[in-house]
């Protein structure tokens, strides 16, 4: 499967009750990430949820692209934040050379593994020459070694980092910067995650 219907169908149910408190407003990592662009740079946001890492990207001068597979999710961030969200899955991704970075925040870890690569694909495709890319996972361990649902009911990938990247060389991205830390997942189980943050070298 490219995608999982039923984490859609969370992220619907959810999105009327979501805010920027329960997504923890803008994450930590996000304006390092913009510290490498350059003024006014395009940024492809993949899962914006409900708008915050999108308003605080344009407030810095950035050109965000903001996207979630839910449509009450891009409802709400044009709600809160004035953000033209769009809907679009990672598997409707077809732009060629149109973002400076892509931005995807606790979003990619809901694609099932065997449909990363092609995702990745897609991300590539669309980022221009030398173009940024983060991303961050939850990672599996040895009582939850594989993929599958987690307590809301939402599929998560729980890759390695090995596997991880290896699955970004081929895509065509070198490793810059690589974090493993420790979270707490919106379900409430705290594990290990690791942020990456790659760029576009073919």
């Amino acid at each position: 499967m490219s995608f999982d219907q039923a984490t859609i169908d969370y992220y619907a149910r959810a999105a009327p009750h979501y805010t920027a408190s329960t997504a923890q407003g803008r994450h930590r990592h996000l304006d390092p990430f913009l510290d490498r662009l350059e003024a006014g740079a395009s940024v492809l946001e993949l899962g914006c949820g409900c708008g915050a890492d999108a308003a605080h990207m344009q407030k810095r001068g950035f050109r965000v692209d903001a996207t979630d597979a839910a449509a009450a999710m891009a409802r709400k961030a044009r709600e809160r934040f004035d953000i033209p969200a769009r809907v679009m899955r990672f598997d409707e991704l077809e732009a060629c050379q149109s973002y400076d970075a892509v931005w995807a925040h606790a979003s990619l870890l809901h694609t099932p593994r065997n449909a990363l690569p092609d995702i990745l694909g897609r991300t590539h495709r669309a980022l221009k020459p030398a173009g940024w890319h983060f991303a961050n996972f939850k990672l599996g361990d040895d009582a939850h070694p594989d993929e599958g649902r987690d307590l809301l009911g939402r599929w998560t990938n729980l890759p390695s980092p090995a596997w991880l990247e290896q699955t970004y060389a081929p895509a065509g991205f070198a490793v810059e910067e690589a974090e493993r830390y420790r979270g707490n997942g919106s379900d409430g189980t705290q594990r290990d995650w690791y942020a990456l943050t790659v760029r576009k070298i073919d």
